[in-house]
């Protein structure tokens, strides 16, 4: 497996904000957000080979965590990344799964599968090339895995929020799964990767989660660490 990182901190977005996690962040992406706050795993993926045994070896250094946090870029493309989640398992961590929810489930092990659609928002921009942009158009929203995933397991759905009309978009974008959404399974978290961004936008997507009872989500990490590796 191709690893960006591996690092002990508190889960920083989520249902479970605070909770102390080993996040394993996987390296690569099938997707480019143009605001990736990650690059490094996504945008020009970055890191070491490792194998299952020493991913859990990495884990179980952090004697006190129970939690583990799948993240990437994309986790759900890396090879034996089912395999790795087996063995977590096995020695008793819940498992929680950051993915896009581009690719299905397939019967993986998962505790809370943390569904992050992408809006259109996330479009790249001219950086990359044409094909790229379409590819990433046609991928970033399959309705069909989605629901896969909501089916199978404990989940939350998050999204990122740059500007009001971005709450309408995904309210028409599960309207169309045409499953019961639980509001305050819905996270909405502000689009930035500084205080100050995050904060400009406080304000009124607070606001609009009370008017519509969706959750405010926070991101502890920025508020804790800065925008930085490893935590």
């Amino acid at each position: 497996m191709f690893i960006s990182e591996i690092f002990y901190s508190l889960q920083g977005e989520g249902e479970l904000t605070g909770v102390p996690s080993v996040f394993v962040r996987t390296s690569g992406c099938n997707l480019r957000c143009n605001w990736c706050d990650t690059p490094y795993a996504s945008w020009n993926p970055e890191g070491q080979p490792h194998t299952i045994e020493q991913v859990v070896e990495a884990v179980q250094a952090h004697a006190v965590a129970r939690h583990v946090v799948l993240t990437g870029g994309e986790p759900m493309i890396a090879p034996e990344i089912h395999a790795l989640v087996d063995e977590l398992k096995l020695l008793g961590y819940h498992i929680t799964i950051e993915t896009a929810a581009t690719v299905a489930p397939e019967g993986i092990a998962c505790d809370l599968a943390s569904l992050s659609p992408k809006l259109l928002n996330s479009a790249p921009d001219d950086r990359l090339s044409l094909i790229w942009r379409k590819k990433h158009e046609a991928l970033r929203w399959q309705p069909e895995v989605v629901r896969a995933w909501m089916a199978a397991y404990a989940h939350q759905l998050k999204f990122v929020i740059a500007q009001p009309a971005d709450v309408d978009e995904l309210e028409a974008m599960l309207a169309s799964l045409h499953v019961e959404i639980l509001p305050h399974k819905v996270l909405l978290m502000p689009e930035g990767v500084t205080l100050e961004e995050i904060r400009g936008r406080a304000g009124w997507l607070g606001e609009l989660c009370k008017a519509r009872g969706y959750r405010y989500a926070h991101r502890l990490q920025l508020e804790l660490y800065g925008n930085r590796r490893g935590t």
